[in-house]
């Protein structure tokens, strides 16, 4: 039980300081708002896929997607030198959909929800 406590703290340790890298070297003005919304680990925390939700424009986001991908190694040793643990896991980022995904249904169900117009009366 200890070990998966451990992982949880690693996680949420990685978590913040991501999130504190991608808010130091990612302007919002350039790449749109990221948040990190989870990371998951393996079981021996040698690597982690970081699983962000994004905000702004179709351009903004293929950018951060190429700036992620470039600087992955950059944000990996920054987050090395901030974090004691024995390995740093290697990070691979990937922008997680679904909070657009739940907006699209929450939209869909209050299109269902209101009645339709009665027809006009001619």
């Amino acid at each position: 039980m200890s070990s998966v406590r451990r992982i949880f703290r690693v996680k949420e340790l990685l978590k913040h300081e991501i999130a504190e890298c991608l808010r130091r070297e990612f302007p919002i003005g350039e790449v749109g708002l990221l948040s990190v919304n989870d990371v998951g680990t393996s079981s021996d925390l040698r690597s982690a896929t970081v699983f962000l939700g994004f905000v702004g424009t179709p351009a903004q986001r293929k950018l951060a997607t190429a700036r992620l991908a470039e600087r992955a190694k950059d944000i990996q040793m920054m987050v090395g030198s901030s974090v004691q643990l024995k390995f740093t896991p290697t990070l691979r980022f990937q922008i997680d959909d679904s909070i657009e995904q739940g907006n699209r249904v929450l939209a869909i169900l209050e299109q269902l929800d209101t009645p339709p117009e009665p027809p006009a009366a001619s």
